[in-house]
């Protein structure tokens, strides 16, 4: 009988052991607190690259400035619209995006659902023409094709504005000139086969088309809007200690981003081969970096110019006014 008992005793012992550090493990990963941010695998986010980059690394460049029992989790997408409506939702508490769809989900929600805490890139947009095509001036634009990357997203905004300032009608579905919202890589096939003759969109397909398929820059938008961060009313009000603490973790990252180039250009390439799961030259995020200025300025007046220009397309039909779009008091 002790032979039998001493037998279940040393199974017992290693199982027991096991489950006390599972039920251990367990508690420590539900006392965590957690930021959920989103960010796009591009390089027009580079800082949220970045800082998913660090956390998958275990440095956690974010982690280190907000503090023990913290810990982020990132959600890649790959359409601002996509991401606002995760936010919406209450799936993440903050994300890097673009200015369109952050003011869309702000004005759907009167207001109520969204804020914005700071810049984060400029620049890397551009208009590119087949050469085929023979487009010399705006007015060569008539009867032609222009690829964007989605319907109502801030390139196509950019595209139809500058459409209808050159004396084109364009409606939603066609017009003087035909607007074809179609994903990025599918953009590149496109304009590879002939079968649109411009393309408007942004880094690294600017660089892409322009070496793989011989597209010419026609307008380059340097210091347009690219990039904002944005963080939800909720998380505002109930994690606003740590949104604070991200938020300047941005800034240092952002300043960090503009003294070391050659460091931050490899991380992105890194970080975005990584979530890809497809290799990214190093060469292409250099030929991106060119075009982009990093940021972490905002203010209200281009966004204000944006939601003119949207209404006047008959994107946005309420009258819900920007007042509170940009916290400014986290924002300083």
């Amino acid at each position: 009988m002790k032979t039998k008992n001493t037998f279940l005793l040393l199974i017992a012992a290693p199982l027991l052991a096991v489950a006390l550090l599972i039920s251990g493990c367990g508690k420590k990963e539900a006392d965590l607190t957690v930021l959920r941010v989103g960010y796009f695998p591009n390089i027009t986010h580079a800082q949220g690259v970045i800082g998913r980059a660090s956390t998958d690394d275990g440095k956690g460049w974010f982690e280190q400035r907000l503090g023990p029992g913290v810990k982020v989790h990132w959600y890649a997408y790959n359409a601002g619209p996509t991401a606002m409506e995760a936010m919406i939702a209450g799936s993440i508490d903050m994300t890097y995006v673009g200015p369109n769809p952050a003011l869309n989900a702000y004005m759907r929600s009167r207001g109520d659902e969204i804020r914005v805490i700071a810049g984060a890139a400029y620049g890397g947009a551009a208009l590119l023409v087949r050469p085929a095509a023979n487009i010399k001036t705006p007015a060569d634009f008539r009867g032609k094709k222009i690829a964007t990357p989605q319907f109502a997203n801030t390139q196509d905004i950019a595209a139809r504005v500058w459409l209808k300032s050159h004396g084109f009608n364009v409606t939603q579905t066609g017009g003087d000139v035909s607007i074809l919202p179609a994903a990025n890589p599918d953009q590149l096939l496109l304009f590879q086969q002939g079968k649109i003759d411009a393309v408007w969109t942004i880094e690294p397909w600017v660089s892409r088309i322009e070496r793989e398929a011989g597209g010419k820059p026609f307008i380059e938008q340097t210091d347009a809007i690219t990039t904002i961060l944005v963080a939800s009313s909720g998380a505002l009000r109930d994690k606003r200690a740590l949104v604070e603490k991200f938020l300047q973790g941005h800034r240092e990252l952002t300043a960090w981003i503009n003294e070391h180039s050659a460091e931050a250009q490899a991380l992105v390439q890194r970080g975005i081969t990584n979530t890809v799961k497809r290799e990214i030259p190093l060469e292409l995020v250099q030929a991106s970096w060119k075009r982009l200025h990093f940021t972490t300025d905002v203010k209200l007046a281009p966004f204000e110019e944006l939601v003119t220009q949207t209404r006047e397309l008959g994107f946005i039909k309420d009258d819900t006014q920007l007042d509170r779009f940009i916290d400014t008091s986290i924002s300083k």
